[in-house]
């Protein structure tokens, strides 16, 4: 018997559905997979982890780094993992295609003030304009994924034509080695990468070319399949509980140093990179308009298969 609880006591517990610390929450947290990818826009994830949020919650969480985003969806299908945090675009595609997943919450929004995502050249190469991209290679962190789709739009806007320009799929940490090899003539960049290629003096920004898009809309859903969102609703509202409660803790200044804290630990980075990287602002409500506004943007482009019925896609 726990030391410090009577037999009553614990009868009482059970049958009211209540826990003690160390009794019967450790019993009833849900083990949950997370897969994630290496940029800011996590950060509600990294300290609700890191501050016992998840675990409050009744979720043991394990994070699990995913070098390639669209990636997530099937390994969340296959059941590898529980959840995992897609990119909109990576995640409508996979529903357009069929995948019976749902959004539990969000990660990052889009800022006009966030500089950490940009088209990155060679400090020698010559590209500068949107034109300039015709007939290049272009290095992006995943095919279909947001930062493939935004810039192909970025192009359209400019009068190019998406077509004449050769996109390879690369993970982050292979962009500044692309560069340098001469293997791509850009990337399509962000985060501690974007940094570390601008710092070593090896690349320049040709376009903060995220900063045409509105403000607020999401960069990371939190889903999962609608299966397990239906049989462990407890956890879902548990995961929604913990990363809004990190994005209040964020929002204070005293706690900036634990957040960064934790964004160096699971973004794997030095100290001072994680200290001067900027951090995409939190969004942990996802509604319905959003998610029409990023199919709107991906129909245009050719990427949904079927129009997804949106108003059920929110757990």
């Amino acid at each position: 018997m726990h030391p410090t609880l009577t037999r009553r006591q614990l009868i009482a517990a059970t049958a009211g559905g209540l826990s003690f610390p160390g009794v019967l929450r450790a019993q009833t947290a849900v083990k949950v997979a997370y897969g994630y990818s290496a940029v800011t826009d996590y950060a509600t994830v990294f300290v609700a982890a890191e501050q016992g949020l998840f675990a409050k919650n009744g979720i043991d969480i394990e994070l699990r780094f995913i070098p390639i985003n669209p990636t997530i969806v099937p390994a969340i299908q296959s059941g590898s993992l529980q959840m995992g945090g897609p990119t909109p675009t990576a995640y409508l595609q996979a529903v357009s295609g069929g995948m019976d997943h749902v959004v539990v919450g969000g990660g990052g929004v889009l800022s006009k003030r966030f500089t950490e995502v940009g088209l990155v050249t060679a400090a020698g190469n010559s590209l500068r304009t949107p034109a300039d991209c015709v007939g290049r290679k272009i290095g992006v962190p995943g095919l279909g994924a947001l930062l493939h789709i935004t810039f192909r739009q970025w192009l359209k806007l400019n009068g190019v034509d998406q077509s004449k320009v050769v996109f390879v799929e690369a993970p982050f940490p292979q962009h500044a080695d692309l560069l340098r090899g001469g293997t791509v003539d850009a990337v399509v960049t962000a985060g501690p990468f974007m940094s570390r290629i601008l710092s070593s003096g090896e690349g320049r920004v040709a376009a903060y070319y995220t900063t045409f898009l509105p403000e607020g809309q999401p960069t990371v859903l939190h889903t999962a399949t609608r299966e397990w969102a239906q049989k462990n609703p407890a956890a879902v509202r548990g995961f929604r509980n913990a990363i809004g409660e990190a994005a209040a803790f964020m929002a204070k200044p005293a706690n900036e140093a634990a957040v960064r804290a934790a964004l160096g630990k699971h973004l794997k980075v030095p100290a001072p990179v994680a200290q001067a990287m900027q951090i995409s602002p939190p969004g942990p409500v996802v509604t319905t308009a959003q998610l029409q506004w990023w199919g709107g943007l991906m129909r245009e482009q050719g990427y949904l298969k079927t129009e997804p019925s949106y108003a059920g896609l929110i757990a």
